[in-house]
């Protein structure tokens, strides 16, 4: 379950909201004026997300050194060519793929 709370009732609960992060493998959402700056999440999950950003991150590379040689405005066209093929497919559903 995720729970949001103020910084302020985040700072006057700590305890808790630790206790329920731990044991109840929940996270809690910290807003500061409406707005989140911060989530308080259970270690385990916490390193399984910092694996897939360090997986997201080299495969970022990978691609990057892949089109190193493509100048920017190919590129860009080659994608902007891709995603409008594809929003063809989606728009008329009965074109198979």
């Amino acid at each position: 379950m995720i729970t949001e709370t103020s910084a302020v009732n985040f700072r006057q609960n700590l305890g808790e909201m630790l206790n329920q992060v731990q044991y109840r493998h929940d996270s809690v959402i910290i807003n500061k004026d409406g707005k989140p700056v911060a989530a308080l999440v259970d270690a385990r999950l916490f390193e399984r997300i910092r694996r897939m950003q360090a997986r997201f991150d080299a495969l970022c590379q990978r691609i990057e050194s892949g089109f190193a040689n493509v100048p920017e405005a190919e590129g860009l066209a080659e994608i902007n060519a891709a995603i409008d093929s594809e929003r063809a497919l989606v728009r008329s559903p009965a074109k198979k793929r």
